[in-house]
């Protein structure tokens, strides 16, 4: 996408990457679903799904993304509204975040599963480390999909207060670029 800024001269043109922000918080909604169905029936495998599916749109490769290409093909084509572009570098940034989370979540079940699976051992109990994510886990898509709040793009802007990260890794974050 090209955005042009207004300049005391001719009007700028920067190329940076964007995502359409209706998408992005659809598909907050479709990974709040499945985090919610996988805490209410216990399917915890579930973790390891939405691991992938964040890693792709993470790595900017959301078209392969289960949950991207659901929201790009069947809730996106459905709404009439405007697309909001917004930068995409921070929402790959919290892609991210929901990558290792999930991942962490799903190894410590998965760890369960094999330590618990001798014969009469019973029922699996899910570690409070997986429960803790899974609270995160919904709080996150949440405040994404009803509110439009990023929790790990204010990380990622923050980082680039904190100089952890360049200023020109957002064009939208940066401080000193005005809104």
């Amino acid at each position: 996408m090209t955005v042009q800024i207004p300049s005391a001269g001719p009007l700028l043109t920067v190329t940076r990457p964007v995502v359409d922000d209706v998408s992005v918080r659809l598909t907050a909604a479709a990974v709040l679903t499945v985090v919610v169905l996988a805490a209410v029936t216990g399917q915890w495998w579930l973790y390891g799904v939405l691991a992938v599916d964040f890693a792709l749109r993470a790595a900017g490769r959301r078209t392969l993304s289960p949950l991207g290409a659901l929201t790009h093909h069947v809730a996106r084509p459905r709404l009439r509204v405007a697309p909001r572009p917004t930068s995409a570098a921070p929402k790959r940034f919290a892609a991210g975040i929901g990558a290792v989370l999930t991942a962490a979540a799903f190894a410590v079940w998965l760890g369960q599963v094999v330590l618990t699976s001798a014969p009469g051992s019973g029922a699996v109990v899910v570690s409070p480390v997986v429960w803790g994510i899974t609270v995160v886990m919904i709080a996150f898509p949440t405040l994404e999909a009803a509110f439009g709040l990023c929790v790990g793009c204010k990380v990622y802007a923050l980082l680039i207060r904190l100089g952890v990260l360049p200023a020109d890794a957002c064009v939208d974050c940066a401080p000193s670029v005005r809104r």
